[in-house]
């Protein structure tokens, strides 16, 4: 537990000073389901830590706008651990989790890169809200409240805000919920290194679980950081 927000470790065997990845899930989903992902990027020498958000799996909260904050909180202390590298501290969120971990990264110093994977913007939450289909324990009349945040927002404008921070956006064609053609609006306001990889058919989940994505997309952010260093 850190900071009420219950997560889960995973350590490289080899040697560090190791990269980081803080692992976002979306509404409805809990730390535990991405554990693909986590053993993914340990056996490729990244440290990870999923947590549970406010109003899933074990935390003891609500929904709330401090949600974005939460992203750099797990960030800093995945930084604080013996053995990882704290400049080169990732994010990775899906659907609702990439939302997060985009608007996290824009604005906090603990972040050095993104990956979203079918990111939500916030018309799909404030429609998903308003028809209650969005999975989540909210406090007792918390919806307006939660829908006037959203409404000060704008997930186009968070990706300009990213200021040459590494994003992959990662999209099923076929996805359901939100159209590919959001992926590709936020990849044309991103400035570089972006990149943009859209899957045929699919669904709304089927990127989340696949594991070649898993290690292109681990490769393509530790290749990005490099140049970045090196700029």
């Amino acid at each position: 537990m850190h900071e009420d927000r219950p997560y889960l470790l995973w350590l490289p065997e080899r040697e560090g000073p190791w990269p980081g990845m803080v692992i976002v899930h979306g509404a409805g989903s809990r730390k535990e389901n991405h554990g693909d992902f986590a053993r993914a990027c340990a056996a490729a020498g990244w440290a990870a830590i999923a947590y549970d958000g406010r109003g899933h799996g074990e935390a003891a909260d609500a929904m709330s706008p401090q949600a974005v904050e939460d992203v750099a909180r797990m960030a800093r202390r995945l930084g604080s651990l013996e053995g990882v590298d704290a400049s080169r501290i990732c994010v990775r969120g899906s659907s609702m989790g990439g939302f997060l971990a985009i608007h996290a990264a824009a604005v906090s110093p603990s972040l050095a890169g993104v990956i979203a994977i079918c990111p939500a913007g916030e018309e799909h939450l404030r429609r998903r809200l308003r028809d209650g289909t969005l999975e989540m324990r909210i406090e007792p009349g918390g919806r307006p409240a939660l829908e006037a945040w959203l409404s000060e927002h704008d997930l186009r404008e968070a990706v300009e805000l990213l200021e040459g921070k590494p994003l992959l956006l990662i999209h099923a064609e076929g996805d359901e919920r939100i159209p590919s053609a959001f992926s590709e609006e936020l990849h044309a306001r991103a400035g570089e290194p972006k990149k943009l990889i859209l899957l045929a058919g699919g669904h709304h989940r089927s990127a989340q679980h696949d594991a070649e994505l898993h290690g292109l997309a681990l490769r393509w952010l530790e290749r990005a950081l490099r140049r970045g260093e090196g700029a």
